[in-house]
């Protein structure tokens, strides 16, 4: 099982970030019948913050679990991954993504 966790950070301002959320929720129920997902959530930060809590407007985190490395390639190489891709580019600075496997 692998557990992927991107952080997309997106232009200034609330209207990128609200886009960027938008396009996730038409397509999030698509990724979750994929064959091999497990999980797919977006995350913003929590508000009202928290004192032990770094926040940036700017950023969502995607936390997704995969079955394993080839249905996350089949995933990322869906019709519904690449026009999602084409919807949010004008809104994202850069994305990073890790891909976890359990440690112990």
């Amino acid at each position: 099982m692998l557990t992927i966790i991107a952080e997309i950070r997106t232009h200034a301002g609330t209207e990128h970030r609200q886009a960027v959320l938008d396009a996730f929720q038409k397509i999030t129920s698509k990724m979750l019948a994929e064959d091999g997902c497990y999980g797919y959530e977006t995350l913003i930060d929590h508000l009202p913050a928290l004192e032990i809590q770094t926040q940036d407007p700017n950023l969502i985190m995607v936390l997704e679990k995969w079955q394993s490395t080839a249905h996350l390639k089949m995933h990322m190489q869906t019709a519904h991954m690449q026009q999602h891709f084409e919807m949010i580019k004008n809104h994202v600075v850069d994305v990073k993504i890790r891909v976890l496997e359990s440690g112990v």
